[in-house]
């Protein structure tokens, strides 16, 4: 068979945790997920290619275009919840035109996979991982009379209801084949911090034994990849793609010790000069597996620190205290090791003086980067379940099934409103990045040209703007530095004078 996996654009909502403009600058990344499932399907000896219109900044009459030249038998798309109706849109709009099943996947589908395949466009969704679901499904697919109930974790519809095959396979990460990165431009991936090309992100474990509150992976069962697995992938990605940097963005990468070591161990047995990030808590790193890390090309850590007062860690199921931060910190910089120190803006308990103890707090930690974001009800979280419980309503249920508009949601663990919490996010941002030493630091330490640009815009944005309420952007487009500059400054506008110029006089400038 021949799959066609589509990763489409999706626009700015206003239930986000990011602000605008930093959902505008986080990053352009490879499709993972959707590169995987290829990787499963052509070691099923299927045909498949990826077409990232996001990255690629493609139309849907583009992507058509390019599906057309392909004929694929099958389509596939990565369905998050909170970008559903998004890529709901491009299903039916390529469906129409193409009349072929749509198979989608992610996340969302453990949360609502009836609702989510309850829509006449969609007619499959794989439940668990694509593992065992994609080859069992294709296999079907090619059957006269096709038996859907003896594929594993598939929901498809019978008899105009919704049915959810069992799936009784233990998923074993280690079985994985490595993502078909050769189905992707990865010269043009990029992230906010990213310093080096090619730069790719990388998945070595699943789940998360933790149980913060706000997080939809908290006490998740934790599966790991083996170290020689992951330092393969490494070894793949560096001199098969040229990538030079890579983010993991495990939730928590550092949770299981000794194999963090062996990682490192073996990137430096193998010589690989590779500089990659992680995700980490405080609590599972200490100076001696920093040190292992750093030497082993460790650029870059992504913290989750939540806030600078140990009542609201408390509230947020944190588990870490605010000393423990410090010190953590402090070993990072010592180090040369460069920290991202991800903090919450209307959490539990949050006041507005709260917030500027935690603002206050994070400058003194001498961070590198810093992402506020607003706390939000996300499914399978224990703050989904208490506003459920609050307001008898599941919105993200309704926002699936396309009953529900894009709205701010209540924050009832919080006095703070949603407008008091958007202008504080904002005030966050301007306060920590407009220091003047800390804008000195950045721009010394700056790597390219292209780094300065990103960093420039973004900051140019934030500051002239960023609305102090959130509020809908139709036109909403990420930045890519590869793809026409994404600025205040209009490039294109030149582009398209020159353009009419040459139109214009084409013959006098033949004769000339």
């Amino acid at each position: 068979m021949k799959l066609a996996l589509v990763f489409n654009p999706f626009k700015y909502k206003i239930h986000e945790e990011n602000i605008l403009i930093v959902q505008k600058y986080f990053g352009l990344f490879p499709p993972l997920s959707l590169a995987w499932v290829a990787a499963i399907a052509e070691q099923a000896g299927h045909e498949v290619i990826i077409i990232d219109s996001r990255t690629l900044r493609l139309s849907k009459k583009e992507t058509l275009k390019r599906l057309n030249l392909f004929k694929p038998d099958i389509m596939g798309f990565m369905m998050t919840t909170y970008m559903f109706p998004d890529t709901l849109e491009w299903i039916r709009y390529l469906k129409n035109n193409l009349n072929i099943p749509v198979v989608i996947g992610g996340y969302n589908l453990r949360v609502y996979p009836r609702e989510s395949v309850s829509f006449s466009e969609i007619d499959f969704g794989v439940l668990e991982h694509a593992y065992y679901t994609i080859p069992a499904l294709f296999k079907e697919l090619v059957k006269e009379n096709p038996n859907f109930d003896n594929v594993p974790g598939l929901v498809y519809k019978k008899n105009k209801k919704v049915i959810v095959t069992p799936h009784f396979q233990k998923i074993d990460f280690n079985k994985f084949p490595n993502p078909a990165r050769h189905l992707l431009s990865n010269e043009l991936y990029a992230e906010f911090p990213t310093e080096r090309k090619n730069f790719t992100v990388m998945v070595t474990s699943l789940g998360c034994p933790y149980n913060c509150r706000f997080c939809e992976a908290g006490n998740t069962n934790y599966n790991a990849r083996s170290p020689e697995i992951v330092i393969n992938e490494i070894e793949e990605c560096y001199y098969k793609y040229n990538i030079r940097e890579i983010d993991f963005f495990d939730y928590e990468f550092t949770c299981d010790r000794e194999r963090v070591l062996k990682i490192c161990n073996l990137i430096k047995e193998r010589n690989i000069n590779i500089s990659w990030a992680c995700r980490s808590r405080v609590d599972t790193v200490d100076k001696v597996l920093l040190e292992k890390m750093k030497e082993a090309g460790c650029s870059r850590i992504y913290f989750g620190l939540e806030s600078g007062v140990q009542e609201i860690l408390d509230k947020v199921g944190k588990g870490v205290t605010v000393k423990q931060i410090s010190n953590i910190i402090d070993i990072c910089g010592d180090l040369k090791i460069k920290t991202l120190g991800f903090f919450l803006i209307g959490a539990p308990g949050d006041t507005k003086e709260i917030i500027k103890k935690t603002v206050k707090f994070a400058m003194g930690l001498n961070l590198e980067y810093v992402q506020f974001s607003k706390c939000l009800a996300k499914p399978l979280t224990s703050l989904w379940e208490d506003l459920i419980s609050k307001t008898g309503v599941d919105y993200w249920k309704e926002w699936v099934l396309g009953r529900e508009t894009d709205r701010v949601l209540p924050r009832p663990w919080t006095e703070l409103t949603n407008d008091d919490i958007d202008k504080l996010t904002k005030w966050a941002y301007i306060k920590y990045y407009s220091r003047p030493l800390f804008i000195v630091r950045a721009l010394l330490n700056l790597k390219s040209f292209v780094e300065f640009k990103r960093k420039l815009f973004a900051y140019i944005d934030m500051c002239f703007f960023q609305k102090n309420i959130a509020v809908k952007d139709e036109d909403f487009l990420a930045y890519n530095e590869n793809v026409g500059l994404l600025s205040k400054i209009k490039i294109s506008g030149y582009i398209r004078k020159l353009k009419l110029y040459f139109k214009k006089n084409r013959k006098s400038l033949k004769n000339k």
